[in-house]
Formats: structure tokens, sequence, C-alpha cells
């Protein structure tokens, strides 16, 4: 299933997921990291939505609330709903 969230608080713009399964199947950025945001996103393929919940989660970014991941730590929680 294809989802988009658009995050908050970030420099990203929007992130697209593709989850099958419970299982990440693709996630892209638009805006904010692009080398840091490609590292996430091939890290997280293939993981587990709940595990990379759980590693992403709470990630704050140079004394901001929130981060890039935890935006997609975010993303992913909705995606289960």
């Amino acid at each position: 299933m294809k989802y988009t969230y658009s995050p908050k608080g970030v420099c990203s713009r929007q992130i697209f997921l593709d989850v099958e399964d419970g299982k990440i199947q693709s996630v892209q950025f638009i805006g904010g990291c692009n080398g840091n945001l490609q590292g996430i996103a091939s890290l997280v393929k293939g993981m587990d939505v709940e595990e990379a919940i759980s590693k992403l989660e709470n990630i704050s970014c140079n004394g901001r609330p929130t981060s890039c991941p935890d935006q997609l730590a975010q993303a992913l929680k909705q995606s289960l709903k």
C-alpha cells in the first residue's frame, strides 16, 4: 500500500512510503538533506514497520523536537491505521 505523509517541523516536505505485509518496500523523501535521507531510505528498506518505528521515533535534529527520521516514524505509524 502506498502512503503520502506531509512532515511537520523539518526540512523535508513530503514522504512517500510503500508498505506491504508489515514490511517497508520503499521510502522517498522530497526536500531535506538528500544524501542522509537516501541513506535512511536504503537502511529501512525491507525492515519491519514496527522495528523501524522503534529505532527512528524521538530522534531530534539541531534542538528541534523532531527530525526527518522521527517524521518517518510518524508516517509509518499512520500507515498502520
